[in-house]
């Protein structure tokens, strides 16, 4: 048996603004009143705690047992180097065929090697992340990040242990396997996602004006970029609601609004079809849509308050008046026609289309 609710207004997309590697924003209108803060607190907290990233765990120098110690031939003791290491980012390369690999212990090994002819004029040659990192599994996405500084020449195996994992972890919180003498243990900061802030706006639909509009800022350290983190947050929260479908009695349908959509539809574009100069206005606001080539009311009511005062002679009179005919025709100024697939820039289009329909039947 099904109980049916009645519809929700959902997004159908979500809009990117500024984005980068690093950090976007993204809007989603509408929903309905409440749902804006219930999504983004959900989404917020998925972001901080729940996207997986790969990092550094463990070190090991040959020949050093130890972090508290200055190493022969390089400027920094092992403690400048452990935090150096620490700032390292890894990007986990999505291959198929390694899926079901990543998320073991991984060591990768590294012969740094140091000779003459790589040291620079003053006798010194600078250790890089990617001096110590050859993986087909993960991508340095810090590769200049500097480790230590080297004076003389030498060799030295360098072991890397990797894990993928979900927040900051300390050192005695890790679990390693195999752990070996010489190997040190580090604090960890897995997750990707540096900072994320929601914000919750009011928006129209139709005549009704506080749905919430969702808006989410999403900052990442490179390691996965704004929009994939957004989009593993929502996978995370649905696994999680899973959970609960098993308490179910009744299966939950939701009222389609293709029909009403239709009816409405057609309803508001007799309205927006109906020329400038069939609605009665004064002679000065009629000749000034006139001048801004607006010719019907669809035109019209797509623009803002704000855009219509910027016309040529257009003055405050003038936009009450239009304000007050649109409000008889339960219209208004700056509406969001999106429900219907009309915009700003499509309207002309949809009405021609309209009248060539209305003249054909």
């Amino acid at each position: 048996m099904a109980v049916v609710y009645d519809k929700f207004e959902m997004p159908e997309n979500i809009s990117i603004e500024d984005a980068s590697d690093n950090y976007a924003r993204f809007v989603a209108e509408p929903f309905e009143r409440g749902h804006g803060h219930t999504l983004g607190n959900s989404l917020r907290r998925m972001l901080l705690i729940g996207i997986e990233a790969p990092a550094i765990v463990s070190v090991q120098f040959e020949g050093i047992p130890h972090e508290y110690m200055a190493v022969e031939g390089i400027i920094e003791d092992m403690t400048a180097i452990i935090l150096n290491i620490k700032g390292a980012k890894l990007r986990r390369i999505p291959l198929e065929e390694n899926n079901d690999k990543l998320h073991q212990q991984h060591l990768l090994t590294k012969d740094l090697i140091i000779t003459e002819e790589t040291l620079d004029k003053e006798g010194q040659y600078e250790v890089k992340m990617k001096d110590l990192i050859d993986s087909p599994l993960f991508e340095v996405v810090n590769p200049e990040l500097h480790i230590c500084t080297v004076t003389k020449p030498m060799t030295k195996k360098v072991i890397l242990r990797v894990c993928i994992g979900r927040g900051y972890v300390p050192s005695e919180r890790h679990d390693l396997k195999d752990k070996v003498a010489g190997e040190i243990v580090i604090d960890s900061a897995f997750s990707p996602v540096k900072t994320v802030n929601y914000l919750v706006e009011n928006t129209r639909v139709g005549q009704d004006t506080d749905y919430d509009k969702l808006i989410l800022e999403v900052a990442t350290d490179g390691r996965i970029t704004p929009k994939e983190a957004l989009a593993f947050a929502a996978q995370i929260g649905i696994k999680h609601f899973e959970s609960f479908v098993q308490l179910d009695t009744y299966n939950l349908s939701f009222q389609e609004e293709s029909e009403e959509v239709d009816s409405d539809r057609d309803e508001i574009l007799q309205k927006l079809a109906l020329k400038i100069n069939e609605i009665e206005l004064s002679v000065r606001s009629t000749n000034c849509l006139n001048s801004a080539q607006i010719q019907t009311i669809g035109e019209l009511v797509v623009n803002h308050e704000s855009e219509m005062l910027k016309y040529r002679n257009f003055g405050k009179k003038s936009l009450n008046e239009i304000k007050d005919k649109l409000h008889d025709m339960n219209l208004s100024l700056g509406m969001d026609l999106s429900r219907y697939s009309i915009t700003k820039e499509n309207v002309k289009e949809v009405l021609i289309k309209y009248e060539k329909e209305e003249k054909s039947q």
